[in-house]
């Protein structure tokens, strides 16, 4: 919403089409945009390179250059690392590491030759720091993390200096992915700060698109108090046991607030 707002036309992708119709749907009845610009829908599977390609190529068309890709397609599972089979294993990193690096470089296949345009890959705060409970998800996200950094570092040594790679490093989001989580000790430390809104998240990145960054921790503070975890592990995992209870205490609040 906030991008279409911001002038934008947008293209939607979900590997399930009817999640990207409806919130297509959502933000031209909100925005009230003309038929040119109104969001389309499409299906997309992040994990397939050329259909990620295909993607880039028909948003270029469409609105006559890419000049914005947002990479935000996540998969979660929680538990301890030995308890995460190899199904779950794959999707996590498929979808939030391979799936990252498919989309920015069909982007990348875009923008490199019109040496314009802004990547936005939404890691989390666990691409900063090791995250009990969230082992997967967290190298998933350490994954993405380094990754853009070095992609980014790649274009400035190759001279390309009017592309940039951003990487948003949002707190635990209250979206479908945590909805089921309130009463799951894995998923504990996402719940150890203030549970962002997509929409904060959002005003992130339009941030980072005025003036792109390589990387963006949200809420400032706590990629202050991650960071200083990820400096001194023997600290961070000695911490570990007293960040899961606070975090059940945190989820068990929540829990009643909604009424669970």
């Amino acid at each position: 919403m906030r991008l279409a707002r911001a002038g934008f036309t947008l293209q939607v992708t979900d590997v399930d089409l009817q999640q990207a119709e409806a919130v297509a749907a959502n933000i031209n009845a909100e925005s009230s945009l003309p038929a040119e610009r109104q969001a389309l829908a499409s299906a997309l599977d992040v994990r397939d390179a050329a259909a990620c390609s295909a993607a880039a190529e028909a948003a270029r068309s469409r609105a006559g250059s890419l000049s914005l890709w947002v990479n935000n397609a996540g998969a979660f599972f929680t538990g301890p690392v030995w308890d995460q089979d190899e199904r779950q294993r794959r999707l996590v990193l498929e979808v939030n590491a391979a799936g990252t690096i498919n989309g920015t470089l069909a982007a990348l296949g875009l923008m490199r030759p019109a040496n314009a345009g802004l990547i936005v890959n939404v890691a989390s705060l666990a691409g900063l720091v090791g995250v009990p409970g969230e082992g997967i998800y967290a190298a998933s996200k350490h994954a993405v993390l380094g990754f853009s950094v070095s992609a980014l570092a790649d274009l400035r040594a190759a001279g390309v200096k009017g592309v940039d790679i951003s990487c948003v490093c949002p707190d635990g989001m209250w979206t479908p992915m945590l909805h089921d989580k309130l009463d799951d000790p894995g998923a504990a430390l996402s719940f150890t700060g203030k549970l962002l809104q997509p929409g904060e998240v959002a005003d992130v990145v339009l941030r980072v698109v005025d003036k792109p960054r390589p990387v963006t921790a949200w809420p400032r503070w706590r990629g202050g108090q991650v960071r200083l975890f990820d400096t001194f592990p023997r600290f961070a995992v000695g911490l570990a046991p007293l960040m899961v209870a606070y975090g059940r205490k945190r989820q068990a609040a929540f829990a009643r607030k909604l009424g669970a």
